[in-house]
């Protein structure tokens, strides 16, 4: 669900909004620059999504492996 949130920001940003990102875009764009920062998601479940990627995981364990060296 969505909420209405009111925010003051100087002219120049409003107008760099605006210009940049768009009239209608500017709420997706500042929720997903905040959204990492706020919003704390399940530790477990980034891990498991992670482990997915073969070429990560794989980087990840060579990585691990050459600290215990």
């Amino acid at each position: 669900m969505a909420k209405k949130l009111t925010i003051l920001i100087d002219d120049a940003v409003y107008e760099g909004l605006h210009k940049v990102v768009g009239r209608g875009s500017i709420s997706k764009f500042i929720e997903d620059l905040a959204r990492p920062h706020v919003a704390q998601r399940d530790l477990s479940a980034q891990y498991r999504e992670a482990a997915k990627d073969a070429a990560r995981e794989n980087e990840a364990q060579a990585w691990s492996e050459g600290l215990a060296r």
